[in-house]
């Protein structure tokens, strides 16, 4: 299905601030209510929208240092790929891990409080990953930019 421009200015508007009522996300895109509800509706039937979240400053929560770590597996095999990549989703500081083509196998975004946490986190749990059998990691000195909203063509 091809989005509306409605519908790519519904999302927009989401992606910014999901907390806002129907009233206001509405007013914003030039839609009543109910016609609003049921777009919206609509959107998340269609899996255009997997969820609602809150997103936390690093900061308060201590979770500042974001860590890049390029793993090479010790094996590519589907089962050995399988087993690490069950693994990573019971790590909670890994928040994020993608497949990647190039020198290495996997790139993970982890987060911790500090490098001396982080380092902990190498010790006792990266390294005893499933696999692993090569870390390279790349400490961020700071974020330049960060979203989570993708980009559509109209209504930006």
């Amino acid at each position: 299905m091809t989005l509306s421009t409605i519908d790519k200015h519904l999302l927009n508007e989401v992606q910014k601030d999901s907390t806002l009522t129907m009233l206001e996300l509405g007013s914003r895109v030039g839609l009543s209510h109910t016609p609003c509800w049921r777009r919206v509706k609509r959107l998340e039937e269609q899996g255009y929208v997997k969820g609602y979240v809150a997103l936390l400053d690093p900061q308060r929560i201590e979770r500042s240092v974001n860590v890049l770590v390029n793993v090479t597996l010790r094996r590519h095999q589907e089962n050995a790929m399988l087993r690490f990549e069950e693994a990573v989703q019971e790590v909670a500081e890994i928040v994020e891990c993608y497949v990647v083509s190039g020198g290495t196998d996997y790139l993970l975004r982890v987060v911790a409080k500090d490098v001396a946490a982080y380092e902990d986190i190498v010790k006792h749990t990266l390294v005893h990953l499933p696999e692993v059998g090569n870390l390279n990691s790349t400490i961020a000195l700071r974020q330049v930019k960060y979203t989570t909203a993708y980009p559509l063509e109209s209504g930006s």
